[in-house]
């Protein structure tokens, strides 16, 4: 999350994102939607160990999401990412600037807001994770206090999926609609331009 928006430059070759960059964010978009299927997928169950089993891969998931988006924000908070292109209109860099943004504050604060949910239910300092990893949980929290955070949870929930659609939706319009460069940036979309595309992050960054 950087805090500007990346400069727009006028320049003949696209700058895209780094292998690092673009391999942490597909993968975070692999986790991202599994983890939507599995919250939609027991949030209707019944108590039974199918459910327990969902709800320990929910929090398995959850918690390597936390992990990786921290990662992510720290490489590109040192790795600035690469400028938009000239022709982008301004309020679509400012759109898409926002748009990272609120996904870095969910992709945070969702994992550990359901983290304090499951706080309020525990019935010891942790709570399992696959292969009976123990995730301490936080103290303090009351019953009460984990029933609204797990209200909150499933709330900024949907929230997180709207800003997927948004996100999908607006790399697709670049992409297939106005065949501009913007959607280039993060491979494997393509500049329609028939110019050179150089790695703009990183140690590799180039120019």
């Amino acid at each position: 999350m950087a805090t500007t928006i990346p400069e727009a430059r006028q320049e003949r070759a696209l700058r895209r994102y780094s292998n690092t960059a673009v391999t942490i964010h597909w993968i975070t978009v692999v986790l991202v939607l599994f983890q939507i299927w599995l919250g939609l997928s027991f949030a209707d169950m019944a108590q039974g160990s199918a459910r327990g089993n969902l709800f320990t891969w929910h929090k398995t998931i959850g918690a390597t999401i936390l992990l990786l988006t921290i990662i992510r924000l720290t490489y590109r908070l040192t790795n600035p990412p690469p400028p938009y292109p000239t022709d982008l209109p301004r309020w679509e860099q400012i759109a898409g600037t926002w748009n990272h943004r609120l996904f870095y504050i969910l992709l945070i604060g969702l994992p550990i807001g359901g983290l304090i949910a499951v706080s309020g239910h525990a019935r010891g300092p942790t709570t399992p994770l696959l292969g009976g990893v123990p995730l301490p949980v936080i103290p303090g929290i009351s019953e009460q206090m984990g029933e609204a955070a797990g209200e909150i949870h499933s709330a900024l929930a949907w929230v997180l999926i709207a800003l997927i659609v948004i996100h999908a939706a607006a790399a697709l319009k670049h992409q297939f609609i106005d065949k501009d460069r913007a959607a280039g940036r993060m491979p494997p979309f393509r500049d329609p331009v028939d110019e050179p595309v150089v790695v703009g992050q990183g140690r590799r960054a180039e120019g």
